[in-house]
């Protein structure tokens, strides 16, 4: 079984090896999860989810050969599949990973594991680092920029689209925007993720919930005006900014129905996202020397003809525009254990 708790759904699916047998996706409005105050504390109701799911499809836990959950924000890694070990599951229960969602598939997955016998795993989790050193330095000393990003749908939709060109993914120069409830865009050279936004705090583009990059001076004076808690302004960097803070909303299809009945200022919301995801994609091309085999668009937004439409005219000219909408994050967690679980390859050790 493989688990995705993401920010603004959780997937579930059972495999049979690598064939999906079933699947299920609940969309989470924005009210649903707002009422908690950090991530961890939405375990119980992403999970009432899963065991539901389990129910639907008359699945005992205890059958299972193995879990599988999405990794949180732990210590930068390799990338691979990882064994849970209480290691993980302490980081992936500290404040860092409760900032975003993905660190309770990795927890209900050990919780299901532990419960019932089985091993849980998680593989590419957010936190791959293959940064080159030359792109870390921010501009003031103690402020590092990290590596957090869509790795594993990232990965898995350039090795499919590196296929269907009749090359090998280790082979070839990407430029892949993830674009989600987060938006990440990330230069991949011969295999490796050597340039990308911090997805989650606060670089490039802004996305359905989060702010991206803004004036840095003018956030300062936000901070330090008295109208606002720590909190608040981590959850308007994070959780509520973006076109949910512009529109009210993180759902791009209620955006573009706005966008029918005449909303303007939702057309400037939705044209200024595909700009600066454009703008991204420029920079990454830059940081590739200007030789990219393709640009890859994928994501849930990547179903938005309009959204992607406005990306493509801007960035075409620098390579092929591939679009891969929603993403294969359930069948790569799923590959990644059925390696591990066949012998392919070994687990790591966190």
């Amino acid at each position: 079984m493989a688990i995705n708790p993401g920010s603004t759904s959780t997937k579930v699916a059972l495999y049979e090896d690598d064939r999906c047998k079933a699947e299920k996706t609940v969309r989470h409005k924005a009210g649903e999860l707002d009422r908690f105050s950090i991530v961890i504390e939405q375990k119980e109701i992403r999970m009432k989810y899963v065991e539901e799911f389990l129910a639907e499809n008359g699945v005992d836990p205890a059958d299972l050969d193995a879990v599988v959950g999405r990794g949180g924000i732990i210590r930068p890694i390799d990338s691979g599949t990882y064994l849970i070990n209480e290691k993980m599951l302490r980081d992936l229960s500290g404040k860092e990973a409760n900032r975003h969602p993905s660190a309770l598939g990795g927890i209900i997955a050990a919780e299901i594991g532990k419960k019932y016998g089985i091993p849980a795993y998680t593989v590419d989790p957010v936190v791959v680092d293959e940064m080159e050193t030359v792109a870390k330095l921010s501009g003031i000393p103690g402020i590092e920029r990290r590596s957090v990003f869509h790795a594993l749908n990232a990965k898995a939709v350039t090795r499919s689209c590196a296929e269907s060109l009749g090359m090998k993914y280790e082979d070839g120069r990407f430029i892949v925007a993830h674009m989600g409830g987060g938006i990440s865009v990330g230069a991949h050279r011969y295999g490796r993720v050597i340039d990308v936004n911090d997805a989650l705090s606060g670089e490039g583009p802004f996305s359905p919930e989060r702010s991206g990059g803004v004036p840095l001076a003018q956030l300062v004076e936000m901070c330090y005006s008295g109208h606002y808690t720590k909190e608040e302004m981590l959850a308007l960097i994070m959780r509520r900014g973006g076109m949910l803070a512009y529109l009210g909303t993180n759902n791009l299809q209620e955006v573009e129905d706005m966008i029918r009945k005449g909303d303007e200022f939702a057309a400037l919301v939705i044209d200024s996202m595909a700009y600066q995801v454009a703008k991204e994609i420029g920079a990454m091309s830059a940081v590739l020397e200007g030789r990219v085999n393709a640009i890859i668009l994928t994501g849930g937004l990547a179903y938005s003809t309009r959204f992607t439409g406005a990306i493509r005219q801007r960035v075409d000219q620098i390579a092929p525009v591939l679009t891969r909408p929603g993403e294969d994050e359930m069948l790569a967690l799923a590959e990644g254990v059925v390696r591990v679980l066949k012998g392919v390859e070994k687990a790591k050790e966190y």
